[in-house]
């Protein structure tokens, strides 16, 4: 006897152990069958993540290498990145990354419940990638003072040995990321689950710290430069944009969402 198990579009991704139960009369016999595991579907019409464009998936979801653009706006420097999603034990090291997140820890069955959203699954990821929540996440950002007892993050150049290292050292953060290490990272990790991913660069970047979306800088009367505002404007910042719908905010926001995992101001 032949049988097809189809799984619904709108499924939780992970581990999922496959059991052949048979009853018969009063007997119920009952045989396990192996072990299987569900991803996020882009090419699935009715998933979440679904692309049209056979070359963006391509890209977006199969390619294992990537461009990075650094510098400034002036000095734009291209950085080739290994994101190698598909090489061996990635996708067992990007399931575990979910269930060591705090939101697994603090409400388990709440937070596999939703891993059929590709909106929350995004948000535990990104929280993932940086260690900055005591959350054993993957990396821990340096921007200033001496690297010489661990990485530079200028030295990497792909995700695989990130993500490796992060596992053989028992999920303690790997030092260290900046914001484009922290988008290489991400990327890799969501591609892997089945989610398009990208990375976006941005030069002369704002970064504002109180919300009123402006950069502001204080004089005293005499035009000297004061030092109390926190706000700042970054030679370039790197983030990732991937692709889903968004029933919660309707079809106008379809598409490419920003994601950023590079630890800034603590959000909600």
């Amino acid at each position: 006897t032949n049988f097809t198990i189809t799984s619904p579009a709108n499924a939780v991704i992970g581990r999922y152990n496959l059991t052949l139960q048979v009853t018969s009369g009063n007997k119920i016999f009952s045989r396990f069958l192996g072990q299987f595991v569900l991803l996020f579907n882009p090419w699935c019409p009715a998933d979440a993540v679904y692309m049209a464009n056979e070359n963006e998936k391509q890209e977006y979801v199969l390619n294992e290498n990537g461009i990075i653009f650094v510098g400034n706006a002036k000095y734009i420097e291209a950085r080739g990145w290994y994101y190698g999603q598909f090489q061996d034990h990635l996708l067992n090291i990007c399931l575990t990354m979910l269930d060591l997140s705090l939101y697994y820890r603090q409400d388990a069955a709440m937070d596999v419940s939703r891993r059929g959203d590709p909106k929350y699954v995004g948000r535990v990821i990104s929280s993932m990638i940086n260690g900055n929540d005591n959350d054993n996440g993957v990396l821990l950002g340096k921007w200033q003072g001496s690297f010489h007892s661990h990485e530079n993050p200028s030295r990497w150049d792909g995700s695989v040995v990130i993500l490796q290292k992060w596992r053989q050292d028992n999920y303690k953060p790997v030092q260290y990321g900046q914001c484009w290490v922290f988008a290489g990272v991400m990327c890799t990790v969501l591609r892997c689950l089945g989610i398009p991913t990208r990375l976006v660069s941005n030069f002369n970047s704002a970064h504002d710290v109180d919300r009123n979306l402006s950069i502001d800088k204080y004089y005293d009367t005499s035009g000297k430069s004061l030092n109390i505002g926190k706000d700042s404007t970054w030679d370039y910042h790197v983030w990732n944009e991937s692709w889903f719908v968004r029933p919660d905010l309707g079809t106008a926001y379809n598409g490419w969402q920003v994601l950023d995992a590079t630890p800034q101001e603590q959000s909600k």
